[in-house]
């Protein structure tokens, strides 16, 4: 039961580090993508496919340490 907390923390970390990284590649919004305006610049903030490319990093991390 301990377990999922730090896994979803995890899950959230990751999404944070490669949320900037995901915003380079512009990929096509997503329903739970939100827009931030600074100033006069406009981002769109990749939450879904933040996630999802940490949900898969996270599965190939476990598959790679067995």
């Amino acid at each position: 039961m301990r377990r999922l907390p730090v896994l979803l923390l995890i899950l959230l970390a990751g999404a944070v580090i490669l949320c900037p990284v995901i915003m380079a590649f512009e990929p096509d919004p997503l329903p739970g993508d939100f827009a931030i305006t600074w100033g006069r610049q406009h981002f769109a903030v990749p939450v879904l496919w933040s996630l999802c490319a940490s949900a898969g990093l996270a599965l190939l991390y476990s598959i790679l340490r067995r």
